[in-house]
């Protein structure tokens, strides 16, 4: 996608953005542990909503939670976002990403963002979820469209093979669903080893993307918005992804069927999101394995984020301490 120069991202843009995760980890920290997820959930999500505001873009959010939830939230599909001053942006978002592990406490709560040009970003809307495979950069070159219709062990098998590795040494990240108890019998049946959890399907990208978290491949459903996130990031990276719709009620079916879109097309890291000009954005919430929770201390909050910008391949790790106010 060829970008006019008036309508390019500032190199800073990520720095900017960075502040919205921020504001939305520190509001939902607040509340880990306590066993409430829509409060905790909204929390961050009217935090990330204020902070977005003053942002120097022209922009508007492409996929809301809504669509899934079924719930009005402050960060809805379509909104608004920013002064109004800056470059035409599309940007998505995600407040809370493994909303039950800060519910309880565990690890694994992370708050993401993306900006990219205006039309960069590929929006199903009204679907809700959909199927993923996610690779790193090493095995990027590997992957085929014929992986997402494959069984688990030939696709693990490739895996194996581009990192020169056993099937057995592989993890393969899965959402803990009902609906992938066949996926997760293959996985074990081929011989490599589950990393079952809770939520946080974009954190389970990075896992499968960046090196060193002994995570080698996504797969599973998750959401559709969360998708067109991970996207970002993958794409960042340098990693690879496919993807396809996959309704999971016959209401949605019926919904995407209305709105032409197709269950059947195979999507990859660019047809999701066409642009270069991408900043991915993430800031703990509880530890992780990438990335340190917010720590609470009376009038002072310390963060600890990571800022992705595809154009230059740039991965940065911030450590920040707030005045809390109010």
């Amino acid at each position: 996608m060829e970008v006019p120069l008036s309508q390019k991202l500032g190199p800073n843009t990520g720095l900017d953005l960075v502040r919205t995760t921020e504001a939305a980890a520190m509001a939902a920290a607040r509340l880990m542990g306590r066993g409430e997820i829509e409060a905790a959930d909204q929390a961050a999500a009217t935090a990330m909503a204020a902070a977005l505001a003053n942002l120097e873009l022209d922009g508007r959010l492409v996929m809301g939670e809504e669509v899934r939830e079924m719930t009005t939230t402050a960060l809805s599909e379509g909104m608004r976002i920013g002064t109004g001053n800056g470059p035409p942006a599309d940007l998505v978002v995600d407040p809370v990403d493994g909303r039950r592990q800060l519910a309880q406490g565990k690890a694994g709560a992370v708050s993401f963002a993306a900006v990219t040009n205006r039309g960069a970003l590929w929006a199903p809307h009204p679907a809700a979820y959909m199927e993923k495979i996610i690779v790193g950069p090493q095995v990027a070159p590997y992957l085929v469209p014929e992986c997402l219709d494959a069984p688990a062990g030939w696709t693990l098998a490739l895996v194996a093979r581009a990192t020169r590795r056993s099937v057995r040494d592989l993890v393969v990240f899965v959402l803990d669903r009902p609906r992938h108890a066949y996926l997760i019998e293959e996985i074990r049946a081929a011989g490599a080893r589950v990393m079952l959890a809770d939520d946080g399907d974009i954190y389970g990208a990075l896992l499968a993307t960046i090196a060193g978290t002994n995570v080698d491949i996504l797969m599973g459903i998750g959401g559709a918005p969360e998708g067109v996130l991970a996207a970002c990031a993958v794409k960042s990276l340098g990693g690879a992804m496919l993807a396809r719709l996959a309704p999971q009620s016959e209401v949605e079916r019926e919904a995407i069927t209305r709105a032409g879109l197709d269950t059947k097309r195979i999507l990859t890291c660019d047809d999701i999101v066409s642009s270069n000009q991408i900043f991915f954005v993430a800031t703990g919430i509880t530890d992780s394995v990438l990335l340190r929770g917010v720590r609470l201390a009376g009038d002072r909050a310390e963060t600890n984020s990571l800022i992705l910008r595809c154009e230059t391949r740039t991965r940065r790790i911030i450590f920040a301490e707030h005045l809390l106010t109010g």
